[in-house]
């Protein structure tokens, strides 16, 4: 007893050491700049959105690609002639489900959750959840043009909205209404990462999906860590091989580097032509009277067309039709002829345009991936006469991808990791460059934004204290300015304070105040000295735009106290956290136009 009482003191002493009384609250200090941004929640929750995300894109894989596709296929090369009524059950089936189990028929997929992004705050209404993932198997599993990307990057989205939802009211993790956009971008990055076994491409392509010259920035860590767990999460089912494996060719030459910068060229102008006739006859499908499931199925009808017309022509495995993946490997592994492959990539361009344009449940990553490299092997074979196909392939994957998504980055890397061609990192960038110039603002999303920029209209309905700093450093009126000044910390985020005498708040004192006092007066002046009488405060219920009139008022002050009615401050709002609120919400510009944003599954 003697001796843990003995432990207990010496305890005691080293609690009470003065380097350790002196040092602790530098350590705390600097640990609390650290982690500013509350990144622990991010380890808790990325992790749960990346599981979840798995488990569902992992359940649709193997529905789609295992168990539906292969033997529809399978069908289709045996009787020709089925392709045509085989697709017209599929889009039947799907434009059922969309116009009677969902609220909008038009809303699915990618463009839902880049339009959630900018008008909703990432809010997606998950009622229909599960009859939206249903029709895009029916739409990819029948042999609509399409692949998983789309309903992989509404599922991780969706998710992520909804978990918003439910880990809000755990005030631990202390989630605002900006969180749930990156969120949104997180589940949809897992999507991504998970269906095409790509954790740097889900990431890449989840920033740059919103915007069409810039990257949702926020949402980088939290994005990261659930790709990596979503695809760590789908690996341990169905592997962690590359889902297009070809052999890269270890070199390149600087002329192979000029005809990819050609390529990307001409992949650049057909991708921009592509995207007008698609968004064209998108606006159309949307705008024509007849019933969502008509138009689906008439769709279906002349994708099964053009199905029918290559096999007929060129009778063989490869069919335009369908997720495709199969197609990788024909394309690079058998002999085709350069009229075989340009006809190929126009008739997966035109059923892609009859599925997705009609209303099909999906996106158009992978028909853009295999027109790009059916013409780049094209392009290999009959202008450049090159002995390496794969590397001209990679090159036109990437560029028709950069053309059509505005997603150049994204483009590269989903070359690099879903193929194994690491080597053509750098061919492939070139060509994606040039073809995102050449492109232009096309873009295959109707709602994909120019750039980042805010509207302060968004402030509306957001209380003050969401947006606050609610860690705020008061004086006492008694101070010494000299203790004041020793007081105030490199990491203080705001520069008036609130006085306080006897318990009362008096008034506010400021940098600017105390800077303009000689140093040598600091030690005889007090903060009362230099307190404003003035003060402009708020409620914590207040509205951000209201607050932010207060600040812009002629007479009004840099800063509002945010005060109960009880007189405890709670919180300091400046400007400056006016603007960081403002930034994740609505990125279009003050009052810039944008065209007419035309629903449509990117």
């Amino acid at each position: 007893m003697k001796k843990s009482n003995n432990t207990r003191a010496e305890g005691n002493r080293l609690l009470r050491h003065p380097l350790l009384r002196k040092y602790a609250p530098l350590v705390h200090e600097d640990l609390t700049a650290v982690y500013a941004r509350d990144l622990r929640k991010w380890l808790v929750i990325s992790p749960l959105i990346g599981v979840i995300t798995g488990l569902v894109i992992t359940a649709i894989a193997v529905i789609i690609l295992h168990d539906l596709w292969p033997p529809v296929l399978g069908y289709y090369l045996r009787h020709h002639w089925a392709m045509v009524p085989g697709l017209l059950l599929g889009c039947l089936a799907t434009g059922l489900i969309m116009q009677y189990l969902t609220p909008d028929p038009d809303e699915h997929s990618t463009e839902e959750v880049i339009r959630s992004y900018h008008e909703h705050h990432g809010d997606i209404n998950m009622r229909p959840f599960l009859p939206k993932l249903l029709a895009a198997i029916t739409t990819v599993g029948f042999g609509g043009s399409a692949a998983l990307e789309g309903p992989s990057i509404y599922g991780g989205g969706a998710i992520g909205s909804w978990l918003w939802k439910r880990l809000r009211r755990a005030t631990s993790f202390r989630l605002d209404a900006r969180d749930r956009r990156v969120m949104l971008i997180c589940g949809a990055a897992a999507g991504m990462s998970a269906v095409f076994r790509a954790p740097l491409t889900g990431i890449v392509f989840a920033l740059e999906m919103p915007y069409k010259d810039d990257l949702a920035h926020e949402a980088l860590l939290p994005s990261l860590i659930a790709s990596v767990v979503s695809f760590m999460t789908l690996s341990s089912f169905l592997g962690s091989a590359p889902l297009f494996d070809f052999a890269a060719e270890p070199s390149f030459t600087r002329h192979d580097l000029v005809w990819c910068a050609l390529l990307g060229l001409l992949i650049g102008l057909i991708g921009m032509a592509f995207v007008t006739t698609f968004r064209r006859a998108r606006s159309f499908c949307v705008n024509a009277r007849a019933p969502h499931w008509v138009k689906l199925t008439i769709g279906g009808g002349l994708t099964g067309a053009c199905g029918l017309a290559f096999i007929h022509y060129y009778n063989g495995q490869l069919v335009p039709l369908g997720p495709n993946y199969e197609a990788v490997g024909l394309i690079l592994g058998h002999a085709h002829s350069s009229l075989e492959l340009v006809v190929f990539g126009l008739l997966k361009l035109a059923a892609t345009v009859f599925t997705l344009g009609a209303g099909g449940v999906s996106a158009m990553f992978v028909p853009l991936f295999l027109t790009g490299g059916a013409f780049g092997v094209a392009f290999a074979q009959s202008v450049v006469h090159s002995g390496s196909p794969a590397l001209y392939a990679a090159v036109g994957m990437a560029a028709f991808i950069a053309a059509g998504y505005k997603t150049p980055m994204a483009a590269v890397v989903f070359v690099a990791e879903a193929t194994g061609g690491h080597a053509f990192i750098i061919p492939a960038l070139i060509g994606s460059a040039v073809a995102y110039a050449v492109s232009g603002d096309a873009s295959a999303s109707g709602d994909q934004r120019l750039h980042e920029v805010v509207k302060v209209h968004a402030l509306q309905g957001i209380p003050v204290s969401e947006i606050m700093q609610s860690h705020v450093l008061a004086a006492k009126a008694s101070l010494k300015l000299r203790e004041f000044a020793a007081m105030l910390s490199p990491h203080t985020r705001h520069e008036v304070f609130p006085v306080f005498e006897g318990g009362k708040l008096i008034g506010t004192c400021s940098l600017w105040s105390l800077s303009h006092v000689p140093p040598e007066k600091w030690n005889t002046l007090t903060v009362r000295d230099i307190t404003e009488p003035h003060i402009q405060n708020v409620s914590p219920q207040t509205d951000a735009l209201e607050a932010l009139r207060l600040l812009l008022a002629e007479d009004g002050q840099p800063t509002l106290l945010v005060v109960e009615e009880s007189h405890h401050v709670k919180g300091i709002l400046t400007k400056t956290d006016l603007l960081h609120a403002l930034l994740p919400y609505h990125p279009d510009a003050f009052g810039e136009e944008t065209e007419e944003a035309v629903p449509s599954p990117a």
